[in-house]
């Protein structure tokens, strides 16, 4: 049955009834526990973590609903459910018994039939929930894996996001130099794990860096600094990443194996970012300042970080600044950018 295996802590202050109860479960294909009084059932059961307890009522010393009480209080047995098992079988008794968080009750004397039907009914209740929790579990970590967190969190308390526009961000692209020629000559298996060290690199530093990854494409890596939560040093926090990102892959080609070189670039302004999709959410950035940070990207040199003057006047102390002039970039006309490096 699919109950088979599930621990049922018996407590009973009378041998032969834990001896029935724990013999029927048995034959069932369950495994009982037995206690003969309240303060050994709490031992037992923050020990164990039955499935089920099966908990007489009249019994001497701690009685059952003082039991139940405390393991009600307990964190780690508050969640076992707890049918009580009781020669009292009053209405008011019962009534007791659900209101102390009983999810049965069953009257003494008992048919075994009846005490295996709840039994059976309560443990399919639990694993139903606690599979039902483990996929929102994993659910939520799917969540916060695609989404920044403010995000996620906003998404699971909600039910959902509304798009927001930013005043002031700044936003890194990055992309490997001659990625398309390398990759012919690699196997998949190949090519996916030298990207998968790279960008686990990449978020790694991006998010020492306060600092939001937003996507890769192929070999494009897309972080934006700001959003979702402003940041007013957004600008010298992405730059920051990207040399960081740039130092740490050329200490990777200094170490051996393959050898990749990537070219950066930086943009500051405004932004729009929301939730794009239902059944594959994506959660994107939007506007200019996302289109000329590409530009900037493009119009720079392997290994170099190029900034456009918008994000290089507002970085700050820490990082040497080389203006390069206005620079044509594709669909902008002439652009004023400069190089940025560690100072």
């Amino acid at each position: 049955m699919d109950i088979d295996g599930a621990i049922v802590l018996v407590v009973d202050d009378i041998e032969e009834n834990l001896q029935v109860l724990s013999d029927t479960l048995t034959q069932a294909g369950l495994k009982p526990l037995q206690a003969r009084n309240g303060e050994r059932a709490l031992q037992v059961a923050a020990k164990a973590r039955p499935e089920l307890i099966l908990l007489d009522v009249k019994m001497p010393g701690m009685d059952g609903f003082e039991t139940i009480e405390r393991l009600k209080a307990a964190p780690e047995t508050a969640d076992i459910p707890v049918i009580f098992i009781s020669a009292l079988s009053q209405l008011e008794d019962k009534v007791r018994g659900f209101r102390a968080g009983a999810v049965d009750y069953v009257s003494k004397p008992f048919q075994r039939e009846e005490v295996l039907a709840r039994v059976g009914t309560h443990v399919r209740l639990r694993r139903a929930l606690e599979r039902a929790e483990a996929e929102r579990r994993k659910a939520d970590r799917l969540l916060d894996a695609i989404l920044p967190p403010g995000i996620a969190r906003e998404l699971k308390d909600e039910g959902r996001s509304a798009p927001r526009s930013y005043a002031e961000v700044s936003v890194l692209f990055t992309d490997l130099a001659g990625f398309t020629k390398q990759a012919a000559g690699l196997r998949a298996e190949e090519l996916f794990g030298e990207l998968d060290d790279i960008v686990g690199a990449f978020d790694r530093i991006v998010a020492e860096e306060g600092c939001e990854r937003i996507k890769t494409i192929g070999d494009a890596y897309f972080a934006t600094c700001g959003i979702p939560d402003a940041k007013p040093d957004h600008a010298a926090r992405l730059a920051r990443a990207g040399l960081r990102m740039r130092d740490w892959l050329d200490e990777r080609n200094r170490s051996g194996g393959r050898r990749w070189l990537m070219r950066l670039g930086l943009h500051s302004g405004p932004a729009v970012a929301g939730i794009v999709g239902t059944s594959r959410m994506l959660y994107d950035v939007f506007g200019d300042t996302v289109n000329v940070a590409s530009r900037m990207e493009s119009a720079s040199e392997p290994m170099r970080l190029n900034a456009s003057a918008a994000s290089a006047a507002s970085l700050g102390e820490g990082f040497a600044v080389e203006h390069r002039g206005d620079i044509e970039a594709k669909g902008r006309g002439a652009v004023a950018m400069c190089w940025v490096d560690w100072r």
